[in-house]
């Protein structure tokens, strides 16, 4: 942790000093200096503390006067993001607002024109509008926008009231924000962990309400989900109940945590100790402590060595959130296909590469000294293998490589455990782009600048290879007469991807070419109105336009269109991988992806479908089976789509009709 020096607290002493004692003719020089010694502390834990003692005494020194916050009564909470992400000097002085607020809310210090308890409604709903900060999980327009140093800065702040303010105001906005993370099963539960052990720690959740009701349902999967966990709260306590009990009383107990487990998507520790107890002296119960499913149940009877060994190798407290991933893999019957059964029983085998190891361990949260970084690796595997639609990119720039490993999860999960095996044991990987062959370890860098390792272990294995493959892929195909991705997708992903391919996106001209003609083309391939209704076989690699919540433009993005189908309410629906792990993100303009409740899968975000069309630019099909569906695409519909387009992303290009597609 980084700690402020006497020297830093000294200049900002004598900052201060000069302030108050300045002139009308300098004092907003001295300001602006005093704003600079701000920018600095905001940096640490002790230098945030430090401003907070200042705050109340510096707001009555004058030093938000002619400022938008004079008048913290006035102040609007879904105001503080936009001047957060403004940067320094305009992020210095939101710091030191909330701040003074925070001390006022906390009766520390007295301001005439706002209360105690206006300060604390003020905080709690700013953090509501901030849980991106607050839980340290900033979004893509965030990591866009602001610096590394400015999240920083965020970050401590609210961390630093989270530390100190009430947050019983809160508490609704996290019961859901809990029960979405958890709907989309996350293969990384560290962000929905941390929300859920908040709330236990900091809010009475003993009551009859509903938000009670369903917070607990989560609390009890992590910390008691089972009557014995309940009573043996202590691991080996726990070890020891289970022990002395008979064959009735661990049926309950893996009845209970199986139920825990799928109703949740997150493995208690207990779990582990639960399971391998189980697989060592009473198998049969194995497939009550997973819930597995018919096929499941077939898939264990079928291959429960192979499976026992896998648990007893791989499985333990600390190592415990496999376990979901194992039991949606024996429901993929996953361990039926002899090559994914052999790839396993190579991976088991390997011995990791040292520096691999090193981004394995540093990707982990206080890790168990006795689990081996192969054990690690090994449960990540089949935490992927178990739930491809859960893979995320983090706080990295790496669409593209987390998109390929969902991909290869679903439909070539043997390639997908070779490609880990190399990385894993050579920290170097080759893929081939038409006559070359690409070696990560000879190229320069890709897209990510510095990794954050807020990833699942075979994320933080993989990526940093496929992320240079890539960017060396659309290297060699940039400069041709079509977007890159036309030649990349193909030679990245795998033989499933469609040879045809659309874009309405110019990169030589940043123009948008003959738009109708694309969404044409779109809807004739997915649309069951207008493609004969024919089903997708494969996921189709994507590109779309990010818009922020006012539909302005903001990048491009790499997604997987999964499917197309009527929502529970009748409504034509596309289901997409969004890997950014932000399925509920506002793109404007009303469009807002689901993420339950209209029929999606967990994992999967889904929008009405002509919503979904006026963001897309890029996408594969087949070019043969089109021909035929073309013209029976409705012009209305065509048009409805080219508005909502040109009414957002659009205004940042220009719009050449004249070219045709097609």
């Amino acid at each position: 942790m980084e700690i402020i020096t006497d020297k830093v607290f000294a200049n900002f002493d004598q900052s201060l000093k000069e302030f108050t004692s300045s002139g009308p003719l300098s004092r907003k020089e001295k300001a602006t200096k005093l704003a600079s010694q701000i920018d600095i502390l905001s940096l640490t834990s002790n230098g945030m503390a430090y401003l907070y003692k200042q705050s109340a005494m510096l707001d009555k020194a004058g030093i938000f006067e002619e400022t938008v916050w004079s008048e913290p009564d006035k102040l609007v909470p879904f105001l503080v993001k936009g001047t957060l992400k403004a940067g320094h000097p305009t992020s210095s002085f939101e710091i030191l607002s909330e701040l003074r607020i925070l001390r006022y809310a906390q009766g520390e210090d007295v301001h005439d024109a706002i209360s105690a308890d206006e300060a604390q409604n003020f905080l709690e709903e700013a953090i509501v509008h901030n849980l991106e900060f607050a839980l340290k999980e900033a979004t893509e327009e965030t990591r866009i926008k602001m610096t590394e140093r400015e999240l920083k800065k965020v970050f401590n702040l609210f961390s630093f009231i989270m530390s100190e303010v009430d947050l019983v105001g809160i508490y609704e906005k996290l019961v859901v924000e809990v029960q979405l993370i958890c709907a989309q099963r996350p293969i990384l539960t560290r962000k929905a962990r941390e929300l859920i052990t908040l709330v236990k720690r900091r809010f009475d959740t003993s009551g009859n309400t509903e938000n009670d009701q369903n917070m607990n349902v989560f609390i009890d999967a992590l910390f008691q989900p089972s009557d014995g966990a309940r009573v043996h709260s202590d691991k080996d306590a726990y070890r020891s109940f289970i022990e002395g009990s008979d064959e009735s009383v661990l049926q309950s107990e893996a009845e209970s945590m199986g139920r825990y487990m799928n109703a949740t998507g997150l493995v208690s520790g207990y779990h582990a100790i639960l399971l391998r107890k189980l697989v060592n002296e009473f198998p049969d119960l194995v497939p009550v402590c997973l819930d597995l499913n018919d096929r499941g149940i077939a898939e264990w009877e079928k291959f429960h060595k192979l499976v026992s060994n896998l648990i007893l190798e791989t499985v333990s407290f600390d190592n415990c959130q496999c376990i979901y991933g194992l039991a949606r893999m024996l429901g993929r019957n996953l361990f039926s296909r002899t090559p994914v059964r052999s790839a396993l029983g190579n991976l088991r085998k390997i011995r990791v590469n040292p520096q691999v190891e090193k981004r394995i361990l540093k990707s982990l949260v206080n890790p168990d000294q006795d689990v081996t970084a192969l054990q690690y690796l090994v449960g990540g595997t089949i935490k992927v293998l178990g739930q491809p639609l859960g893979v995320g990119q983090g706080n990295n720039p790496t669409c593209q490589s987390a998109r390929g490993m969902s991909m290869w999860s679903q439909h070539s999960p043997a390639k997908l455990i070779d490609m880990i095996i190399t990385v894993a044991t050579q920290n170097n990987l080759i893929m081939r782009f038409e006559n070359y062959d690409l070696v990560s370890n000879q190229l320069g860098k890709g897209l990510l600048d510095r990794m954050d390792y807020n990833l699942d272990v075979v994320s933080v294995v993989l990526v940093p290879h496929l992320d240079k493959i890539y960017n060396e892929m659309m290297k060699l195909a940039t400069g041709r007469w079509d977007d890159p991705h036309r030649w990349v997708n193909l030679a990245m992903y795998g033989q499933w991807i469609q040879v045809g391919f659309a874009s309405c996106y110019d990169y030589l001209s940043n123009s948008i070419l003959d738009f109708r003609g694309f969404t044409r083309i779109f809807y004739a391939s997915f649309h069951p109105s207008y493609n004969g209704d024919q089903k997708m076989a494969f996921p189709n690699p994507l590109g779309i336009f990010i818009t922020n919540n006012n539909g302005v433009m903001l990048g491009f993005h790499a997604i997987s269109l999964l499917r197309v189908d009527k929502s529970p309410t009748g409504e034509i629906r596309a289901y997409f991988l969004n890997p950014n792990n932000e399925g509920r993100q506002d793109w404007g303009q009303g469009i807002r992806p689901s993420v339950n409740g209209q029929g999606e899968k967990p994992g999967e975000s889904s929008l009405p479908f002509y919503q979904f069309s006026a963001r897309i630019y890029a996408f594969h099909y087949s070019s043969l089976d089109v021909k035929s569906w073309l013209d029976g695409v409705p012009e209305e519909e065509i048009t409805k789509v080219e508005e909502i387009a040109k009414e957002s992303w659009g205004k940042s290009y220009f719009w050449n009709q004249q070219i045709k597609l097609w």
